[in-house]
């Protein structure tokens, strides 16, 4: 036994109970059989259906193993056994399967995984409701929660996984043939899991869950084989945005194009550059992310000097199949700095990647105003104006000493003076300096006579060159200073709208910490960004909020520290920041400061709401006891002065009577006041449930002693499993219900109280005849002191169903008011089944797991 290699583990996947899993697994072994493959049964559950039995014939089946457990006998998979057998494949049924204690795992799926450890291959089957990612989401849909689950992991490492799929009208007629469970449970299994919608939503999961473990699959292979090209094995279309207006036309260009295919994903880019303040508006991208993310798209940001190789690399590294840029907001004469982000793409996109140019209104408008740090001039033009103040002079005196009859000084002057100008507007003030000075030395030189020398005879000739640099200089100044201008108001526009955004943001309170945060890492480029607050100078740092990976834990640590007052600070890893970019984070400071200020008064906000809602229900209680309290007092008061009066002679009867009147106001009076005892615990949250398992057959008849015997009609079948309750709370949250119920239900008609099991719960349903409550009153009549429609003052103070509920929901239960059909109303309590009931009496549909 031991192999020294690990098995391999095969998992058949289904949308619902009855697709055709266990089958499949065992068609599976019969052609494995066939081929001379060692294979047993492990664990396969039958489930009573005729074709899957006939499956197991002729199959090895490993004995199973006998637990007692509380009184009752179950078997379970014996994985020594299996583990001695040592066959080269086990068929194990049910993988999201809980053991009864006692086992050697407390779940099947370990057993699984000690057979896969020894070498043995598995095949297994599971249905998606049982994963556990995807339990509240199952639960949404078809109103049972899978207490049975299994890992995604323990799935998602299988070497095989095959979906076994069927139309939900296929499996409906399956089910109405009897293919999948006994005819007694057909019609409620119909109408209640195997609805038409359910199946259809539990198909839909399946088949994304199975499509997103495909593509997983897909990209680890071509990580692993170091492929680069696209493999069109599903639609993925990138956006390309730019901050500006035309990014949304963009967006929904691209959405309908991945409406034409089914599965197709929308993955929006913004490429920034490296150096800090970006040429896109925040507040125009934000509105952008928000509309890829309402369309099911995602967006991301990433870091990249040139635009169109860090969109190429995305759109590889996503695999992806199309790319959606928009056509250049360029106007004519600025194709001269180059062809565009659009043409540039296009042309490397090579064969694999389909590029998409899309027009819209801003096409030709201009691209406006750059704001990054680097917008003065710029690297090139730079370079180009000190080629041209160095270069030019010299080619200039090459061509016109080349010439035998030169234009002139004059003319000489204004030739060098256009080589000057060109400097400056193309470099700014230190290139055309140096223009200035070498066009003035080489005049001198060899223009001015005497020639080749640096001495002037002739007074206009100085006068000459003295304006030529004069002249260039002042241009060069001109220039510079529009440069600087230029580049200040462009930051400047990007500021302002940054903290318009800001502004506005705080006005309407929209902008979370984590967005915000996100917003200023985004904007100044950094991998992470914290909030960090202290309670006073000698505390240590906590972190309010983060983003981005490994955020500081002391200002110290941080490239950038930001403080906000004495004890808060914004700390930026990444990279130094300059000093002009300062003042746009000390307004994100700021606002980070302002925001988690409001998340916290919000939080006592809340903590002020429940303290007005207990000083509502004192009010309210207050009230009862002045009022409500009084009725059973009065009562009870005129019977007593009554006995004790000398003056009238009482008959037995009338003594009687009398005595019944004070009783029956004494017993109000105790309901009443236990309710508003039990409403002061549950307000209080002093209700400590003390949770046994109970058989409900105990318990509801105890409840029904305060109404009349013929008023009620009980079906608690004993065949139940035992529930997991307070036997107290459960008594009186089944009294209140019940007498809620006879209170409404007219004469002659008794309510309804049956039980039955529905997965891992039991279900309670209090059925009454009476004028039953509009869906938009359903949840009012759970509130305290609230009674609905012509209830007499005198019927109590409307709290009998708001103990009710919080007495169940200590419990872990639900307490849920439904229309009775033909008119009434029916309250649903709904219970826990105690551990390792379902596996006794598996009643549908408490178990739906194969």
């Amino acid at each position: 036994m031991g192999r020294g290699t690990r098995g391999r583990l095969r998992i058949y996947l289904g949308a619902a109970p009855g697709v055709g899993k266990t089958y499949a697994m065992l068609s599976e072994a019969h052609r494995r059989v066939e081929r001379g493959t060692d294979c047993v049964v492990a664990f396969v559950e039958h489930h009573g259906r005729p074709r899957t039995e006939v499956m197991l014939h002729g199959l090895e089946e490993v004995p199973r193993r006998t637990i007692e457990y509380r009184g009752t006998t179950f078997t379970e998979m014996d994985v020594e056994a299996v583990l001695e057998r040592d066959p080269a494949v086990a068929l194990v049924d049910e993988l999201p399967h809980t053991n009864v204690p006692g086992s050697r795992h407390a779940k099947r799926w370990q057993d699984v995984e000690a057979l896969l450890q020894a070498g043995i291959d598995v095949i297994s089957t599971v249905n998606i409701q049982h994963l556990e990612s995807l339990g509240d989401v199952v639960e949404s849909i078809t109103g049972v929660r899978q207490r049975e689950t299994v890992p995604d992991e323990v799935v998602r490492r299988a070497d095989q996984l095959e979906l076994v799929d069927m139309s939900p009208q296929a499996l409906r007629r399956r089910m109405a043939h009897g293919n999948i469970y006994q005819h007694d449970k057909i019609d409620a299994s119909l109408s209640n899991y195997f609805r038409p919608g359910n199946l259809t939503a539990l198909r839909e999961l399946a088949l994304l869950w199975v499509a997103d473990r495909v593509d997983e699959y897909l990209q680890q292979y071509r990580g692993e084989h170091n492929i680069r090209s696209t493999w069109q094995a599903r639609e993925r279309i990138v956006v390309g945005l730019t901050g500006g207006p035309e990014g949304r036309t963009l967006i929904r260009r691209a959405s309908r194009m991945a409406a034409k295919g089914s599965g197709s994903e929308i993955l929006a880019v913004y490429v920034a550059r490296s150096d800090g303040l970006t040429a896109a508006s925040p507040k125009e991208l934000a509105v952008q992310r928000t509309l890829v993310e309402d369309l099911g798209g995602t967006f991301h940001h990433v870091i990249g000097d040139d635009a169109p190789s860090s969109l190429l690399e995305f759109a590889r590294g996503v695999n992806a199949t199309q790319i959606v840029l928009g056509s250049s907001r360029r106007k004519t004469w600025q194709y001269v700095f180059g062809p565009g982000v659009g043409q540039t793409v296009a042309r490397d996109s090579g064969p694999d990647l389909d590029v998409h140019i899309v027009t819209h209104d801003e096409v030709a408008k201009g691209r406006g105003l750059p704001v990054a740090r680097g917008a003065r001039l710029g690297s090139s033009r730079i370079l180009a104006g000190w080629l041209v103040g160095v270069a030019g002079p010299v080619l200039m005196t090459l061509l016109l000493t080349s010439l035998n009859n030169g234009p002139g000084l004059a003319n000489d002057v204004l030739l060098y003076l256009f080589l000057t100008v060109v400097a400056a507007l193309l470099g700014g003030l230190l290139p055309a300096l140096a223009a200035a000075a070498a066009g003035s030395l080489l005049l001198n030189y060899f223009f001015t006579p005497p020639t080749r020398t640096l001495t002037i005879d002739d007074p206009k000739n100085i006068v000459a060159i003295v304006i030529f640099f004069a002249v260039g200089v002042s241009v060069a100044s001109v220039v510079d200073l529009a440069a600087r201008r230029t580049h200040q108001a462009a930051r400047l526009r990007a500021e302002s709208e940054i903290l318009s955004f800001l502004a506005g943001s705080v006005l309407r309170g929209e902008t979370s910490l984590d967005a915000l945060l996100e917003r200023v890492r985004e904007t100044f480029a950094m991998e992470s960004v914290a909030l960090l607050e202290r309670e006073s100078d000698v505390e240590p740092w906590t972190c309010a909020g983060s983003v981005g990976p490994k955020p500081s834990e002391r200002p110290e640590d941080a490239d950038v520290d930001m403080p906000v007052g004495d004890h808060m600070a914004l700390a930026l890893s990444g990279r130094p920041l300059p000093a002009e970019d300062r003042r746009v984070l000390a307004a994100f400071a700021a606002q980070a400061a302002v925001v988690l200020d409001r998340q916290r008064l919000v939080g006592q906000a809340e903590e002020a709401r429940r303290l007005a809602e207990g000083n509502r229900i004192r009010t309210a209680l207050l009230a009862a006891v002045s009022h409500d309290l009084r009725t059973p007092l009065a009562s009870i008061k005129a019977a007593v002065t009554s006995l004790r009066s000398d003056d009238v002679s009482w008959s037995d009867a009338d003594e009687a009577e009398l005595l019944a009147g004070i009783e029956e106001g004494a017993d109000r009076l105790d309901h009443l006041v236990g309710n508003l005892l039990d409403m002061s615990r549950l307000q209080t949250g002093t209700v400590t449930p003390l949770i046994r398992e109970t058989d409900l057959d105990e318990v509801i008849p105890m409840a029904l002693v305060g109404v009349p015997d013929d008023s009620v009609e009980l079906d608690i079948p004993e065949t139940l499993p035992m529930v997991a309750v307070d036997r107290g709370l459960l008594e009186r949250a089944a009294a209140n219900i019940v007498e809620n119920a006879v209170k409404y239900s007219p004469d002659g008609v008794p309510v309804a109280v049956a039980a039955s099991a529905l997965g891992d719960r039991v279900e309670v349903r209090v059925t009454d005849r009476g004028p039953g409550v509009p869906d938009d009153n359903k949840g009012r009549i759970f509130e305290p002191f609230q009674r609905y429609g012509d209830a007499p003052r005198g019927a109590g103070v409307g709290l009998g169903l708001a103990v009710a509920r919080g007495f169940v929901e200590a419990m872990g239960g639900t307490l849920t008011a439904e229309d009775t059909p033909g008119g009434g109303m029916t309250m649903v309590l709904t219970l826990k089944v105690a551990a390792g009931q379902t596996l006794v009496r598996p009643d549908f549909p408490a178990q739906v797991v194969s």
